[in-house]
């Protein structure tokens, strides 16, 4: 019992409601950007690995650009197309949806677009390396293509699926630049764990900010363990 409340103390500064409720914002926005990136990235990874279109090129490159963009960057244009005055921001508002700079979905966008190459690239490379040939039986025995993709493709490219999801979300965990541009620092609405960390900094509030940045480090460690563990079992090259 005096070994659990003393845990408790030591563990008090990271447990208070403010980290709680950025902890808890981060986890949703994560889990939500990943459902929908599977979503987008799939038909758009089945494209990319199939056609031979003169697109796919521009496609690809669009789709990498996050990666080598400074999030600031992306975060800025995301602001001013969000804005009251942006053509998306406009639209939001004819629509009655008001402007979505500065809430839970805009951040959702955001995280969405900047975390795309993490869910594209791995299903991509893993409908690619199962080849022609499965589908090309799938068809000759009278499969839809539809029912083809979703019983034979799919399946097969599982690897690439679970890997696309866990970087996705742990991406999406770690923003910074793209959530404080597009989302700001507000409390309970747009507030996440990196944007707390920041605050804490800001606020030379350094016990706070190791609590949080210590549990930023063993997650990162556990995503990296989870996706050698899983190049280990499929035995394939992943992302």
């Amino acid at each position: 019992m005096l070994l659990a409340t003393n845990f408790l103390k030591v563990l008090k500064p990271a447990l208070n409601p403010d980290a709680l409720s950025a902890i808890t914002l981060t986890l949703k926005l994560a889990g939500l950007a990943t459902l929908v990136l599977l979503l987008l990235a799939t038909p758009l990874a089945w494209w990319l690995s199939q056609t031979h279109s003169k697109w796919r090129a521009p496609v690809g490159a669009l789709v990498t650009l996050p990666l080598v963009l400074p999030p600031t960057v992306l975060g800025f244009y995301l602001l001013i197309a969000l804005g009251p005055n942006g053509p998306l921001g406009q639209i939001t508002q004819a629509m009655g949806l008001g402007v979505l700079s500065f809430t839970f979905t805009g951040l959702l966008i955001g995280s969405v677009i900047f975390s795309l190459p993490f869910a594209v690239q791995p299903i991509q490379h893993a409908f690619e390396s199962m080849g022609t040939r499965p589908m090309e039986v799938a068809y000759t025995l009278g499969a839809h293509p539809l029912i083809a993709f979703f019983t034979v493709a799919v399946p097969l490219a599982r690897s690439g699926f679970l890997t696309a999801a866990i970087l996705s979300f742990a991406h999406t965990v770690g923003e910074f630049g793209v959530v404080l541009m597009i989302g700001g620092n507000i409390p309970g609405q747009t507030r996440v764990v990196s944007t707390q960390i920041y605050g804490h900094v800001e606020a030379m509030e350094y016990e706070q900010a190791h609590w949080l940045a210590g549990g930023m480090v063993v997650f990162s460690f556990l995503v990296l363990l989870a996706l050698s563990l899983l190049r280990k079992r499929w035995g394939r090259v992943m992302p």
